[in-house]
């Protein structure tokens, strides 16, 4: 899940997307209005956290400029219990509200649930051989044994499991995993590739994760490949 916060009280907004980058996330921040406006509407997120008050721009300005282009999901922070507030982020496009302040794990669980009906036409459940990849629980198994992966190394799994089929360069990996541009180090990429493929493929006797020389990984059932 690729969330945007956008949040001045730099406190909150470390908090967050600190707790968020363990559960998997990747993370963008912007402090002010005018920042959060421009990566809002010009970069793809799967959710946006969007606090009302703002230097530059507020929250409404900001939800209204991105409704007339997109259909993001929105979740509003606020510090004022007013129920006319609350009415006018609802009218305004916002999807879900938050009085500051909040429980983390209640966040979490309204920006899963945001995620969830966004991608309704999605599987929750994918499949690529007899893997099987849950993304509600985070959770994946090979021939009905659990498999133990980190939060990273789970978000690596389901960006290659929703693209099963698809070859994936380094470079793309890196922005859908990390968040992240690199130039020639991309070392980070094949570390997690490999320890990726030692928990996926190795213990069960043939291949799901391909390197294809020069071009980057693809996550495909080939029958009986030998593990790499």
């Amino acid at each position: 899940m690729k969330v945007l916060i956008v949040e001045d009280e730099r406190k909150t907004a470390d908090y967050l997307c600190q707790g968020l980058t363990e559960q998997g996330c990747v993370v963008d921040l912007a402090f002010d209005g005018i920042d959060g406006q421009h990566m809002a509407l010009h970069y793809d997120f799967d959710v946006i956290v969007l606090d009302v008050m703002l230097p530059g721009l507020d929250g409404f300005s900001i939800l209204k400029s991105l409704r007339s282009v997109k259909n993001t999901p929105v979740i509003m922070l606020t510090a004022r219990d007013g129920v006319a507030d609350r009415v006018r982020g609802l009218q305004d496009g916002a999807d879900d509200y938050l009085v500051k302040p909040f429980s983390f794990l209640e966040l979490l669980a309204r920006l899963q649930a945001l995620t969830r009906r966004g991608r309704s036409h999605e599987s929750t459940l994918l499949r690529v051989g007899d893997l099987r990849v849950d993304l509600i629980s985070r959770k994946a198994w090979r021939q009905d044994q659990r498999i133990d992966l980190t939060a990273k190394e789970f978000a690596l799994l389901a960006v290659l499991a929703r693209r099963q089929g698809e070859i994936l360069s380094k470079t793309v990996i890196a922005e859908l995993v990390w968040d992240m541009n690199f130039d020639s180090n991309t070392n980070v990429v094949e570390v997690a590739i490999k320890r990726l493929r030692a928990k996926i493929d190795a213990p069960f006797g043939h291949s799901l994760l391909h390197t294809i020389r020069g071009m980057g990984y693809v996550l495909e059932d080939r029958g009986g490949t030998e593990p790499e």
